[in-house]
Formats: structure tokens, C-alpha cells, sequence
């Protein structure tokens, strides 16, 4: 129910800068459920491509283009 809730949320969120944290969040509760059901491997890779990695990638996009818009 967890994983449903907050991924309803970053979907139905429209702020993007909103929207990678709640993805960041997304990841890390999907690495515990994977934890649980006994798949530490999947689990540590979730977490860091879902939680870290995904979510930074968007930052750095979001602040490349709002620099971008703010130079013209």
C-alpha cells in the first residue's frame, strides 16, 4: 500500500522539483519492499539508481534549465 501511496503522489504532483524528491522517496520505500521479500541485490540496486541517481539527474537537469532561463 505504501509503494501505491507515493507512487500516486509523484504522479499526481506537478511541481518537478516536488516530483524528484517524492521519486527519491519512491525508490527507497521500493528498496525496502524489495529487502523484505529477501532480495538484497535488487533492494541495493533500487536504491541506488531510484534514490540517488534518478533523483540527482533531474536536479541537475531542473537547475540547467531554469539557469538557462534565467540568462535570457
Amino acid at each position: 500500500m505504501l509503494v501505491a501511496t507515493v507512487a500516486t503522489s509523484v504522479a499526481l504532483t506537478r511541481d518537478p522539483l516536488r516530483q524528484a524528491m517524492l521519486v527519491s522517496l519512491y525508490g527507497l520505500v521500493l528498496g525496502v519492499l524489495f529487502f523484505v521479500f529477501q532480495a538484497p541485490d535488487v533492494a541495493l540496486s533500487q536504491t541506488v539508481v531510484g534514490a540517488i541517481a534518478l533523483p540527482l539527474m533531474v536536479l541537475l537537469a531542473l537547475a540547467k534549465v531554469r539557469g538557462d532561463e534565467e540568462q535570457k
